[in-house]
């Protein structure tokens, strides 16, 4: 695993040994930038579930203002904490479930917050409910969701408009943004 582009670019990231992380391919990253280049400079980024904090990481290396790490995994965090010294950047780190996070966000107005949560995660609706509910989302700032691809499934959500989605194998890729 390692940093795709930007500032940081080629540098190798550590990875979790918890089965229970997937870390975001380095292709299916790089696709997700190509996708949200625009919007990444100058950014408030938020990392929920952020594993290994490759996704942020990603984003600070290219050009995001400020990206806060969240995840309920004492590894995870430990992981998150390890890559950032590793690349001597300094980033606000929550260890906590989604819900907590939301909270202790609230208002905060992030322009991109990517979610990618373990692939059985069942809570999809009251996430982003809670996004909304917490104002956490700043206007004209997107969702992107990383889920397993279900050709049944489209996770459209009430308050929220897809504008893209990929597949990339077994991934899928939805953006969303306010209505």
């Amino acid at each position: 695993m390692r940093v795709v582009a930007g500032k940081h670019r080629s540098r190798p990231l550590i990875s979790p040994k918890n089965r229970d992380v997937r870390p975001t391919t380095d292709m299916v990253k790089e696709s997700i930038f190509n996708i949200i280049q625009n919007d990444v400079v100058g950014s408030k980024f938020l990392d929920l579930f952020a594993g290994s904090g490759a996704i942020g990481i990603e984003a600070i290396s290219r050009g995001a203002e400020k990206v806060v790490f969240v995840d309920s995994s004492k590894e995870s965090i430990g992981i998150v904490k390890q890559n950032l010294q590793m690349l001597k950047e300094d980033a606000q780190v929550i260890f906590g479930d989604y819900q907590y996070a939301l909270s202790r966000l609230k208002n905060a107005q992030f322009d991109i917050i990517f979610l990618d949560p373990p692939y059985d995660f069942k809570e999809f609706e009251k996430l982003m409910a809670l996004i909304a509910e917490n104002n956490v989302l700043a206007n004209c700032g997107i969702v992107v969701y990383e889920s397993l691809f279900n050709k049944n499934d489209n996770k459209c959500t009430s308050g929220y408009n897809i504008v893209k989605s990929k597949k990339y194998g077994i991934t899928a890729i939805n953006i969303y943004e306010a209505e």
